[in-house]
């Protein structure tokens, strides 16, 4: 089906190629191709196993071939032996084509449970998680780039306790996916180095790099973080106010999110609150459910105003979250794109972001 022209400029005429059919198909079967004189008499011969007929066969094809198709290259994988990238997927292909396979799946069962041991074990783990963190070392509000990084950089001392609150059922915020849902990230130096140290492969640039799927990133901080006995996630949960005493953030009130979201449509249903040492906001850019900390900073007059942040200029953006994040009012950190609601820093997402480690971390 290529049009590749032959050494002499010409197309190839279509082949007969009925004597390989045949070799493929036997006379007992249909040939899926109309007859041409040679099946003709090909296909009256009776069906023969005989090993001299079937090389003689064999070799017609082979020679047809190389005749009709003079000049032609064919596609490498058609010329070379198909190879599977790994071991493991080599193993995998192995499996599936077998024969007999490792294992039968009309007979594979999973061990016996019981439907109550399930909902004992979730209940009894998530209000364990409930009661330890209740009072906590530090509680960071939002799980995006900003929140997800700088957790992963306090957890590294494990005498440190962190509790995360994610309102989404899927934390990482908008680190899923690059400027206007695309895939890659752009990650400007030196925050390369904080890929580095989790092992994600990108292509490097000159002054940045560029990881394939900003899911890679997301997913592999989240599986180190996660996997930190000092370290629990609360998703499904929202911040729907702070704990104020004298002067200083104390540490949030919280509900479930479904619950936040539809207080205007059922009857009330009073919160619970978590008490911190240190309460970091990053809860990202304005709207229906961002940069809440500062906005209520300043219903309760512990600052003043909340100018918004500008108009796009990544340069002065980015350079700008990591220098202005810090302590805005006692027992309160802004970290991320809340630090340019605050200050009226410039907006930055039209590549993406450059991770604010080592300011959060602070």
């Amino acid at each position: 089906g290529c049009d590749i022209l032959r050494s002499d400029g010409t197309y190839p005429q279509s082949p007969d190629i009925s004597p390989l059919i045949l070799f493929l198909y036997p006379a007992t079967h249909t040939p899926p191709y109309h007859q041409s004189p040679v099946s003709t008499h090909l296909s009256q011969k009776k069906a023969s196993t005989d090993p001299h007929t079937m090389a003689a066969m064999a070799t017609t094809a082979s020679s047809l071939l190389k005749t009709s198709f003079s000049g032609v290259r064919l596609p490498a994988a058609a010329r070379t032996p198909s190879c599977v990238a790994t071991p493991r997927a080599g193993a995998i292909c192995n499996s599936i084509s077998s024969s007999t396979p490792p294992y039968d799946l009309n007979a594979f069962k999973f061990s016996p449970i019981k439907e109550s041991i399930v909902s004992r074990e979730m209940t009894r783990r998530y209000m364990t998680d409930m009661i330890t963190y209740a009072d906590t070392d530090v509680v960071i509000v939002g799980a995006g780039s900003a929140g997800l990084s700088c957790a992963y950089e306090l957890s590294k001392d494990p005498s440190i306790s962190i509790a995360i609150i994610e309102q989404s059922v899927s934390p990482g915020g908008g680190a899923w996916l690059g400027g206007q849902l695309f895939s890659a990230m752009v990650v400007r130096k030196p925050a390369h180095l904080f890929l580095d140290e989790l092992n994600i492969e990108y292509d490097e640039q000159e002054d940045y790099v560029v990881i394939k799927h900003a899911a890679l990133f997301t997913s592999t901080v989240m599986s180190r973080l996660l996997a930190r006995p000092n370290v629990k996630l609360f998703n499904a949960v929202a911040v729907e106010d702070l704990i104020v005493k004298e002067n200083r953030v104390a540490g949030v009130v919280t509900n479930w999110a479904l619950v936040s979201m539809n207080h205007d449509t059922q009857s009330c249903m009073d919160p619970n609150v978590m008490e911190a040492k240190v309460v970091v906001s990053s809860c990202g850019h304005d709207g229906p459910f961002g940069a809440t900390g500062v906005k209520r900073l300043q219903d309760i007059g512990m600052i003043q105003a909340v100018p918004g942040m500008k108009a796009l200029d990544m340069n002065t953006a980015e350079d700008a979250i990591v220098r202005l994040t810090r302590e805005v009012v006692p027992g309160m950190i802004v970290t991320g794109m809340e630090v340019a609601e605050i200050d009226g820093a410039p907006r930055m997402v039209l590549l993406n972001f450059c991770f604010p480690i080592h300011a959060s971390s602070s």
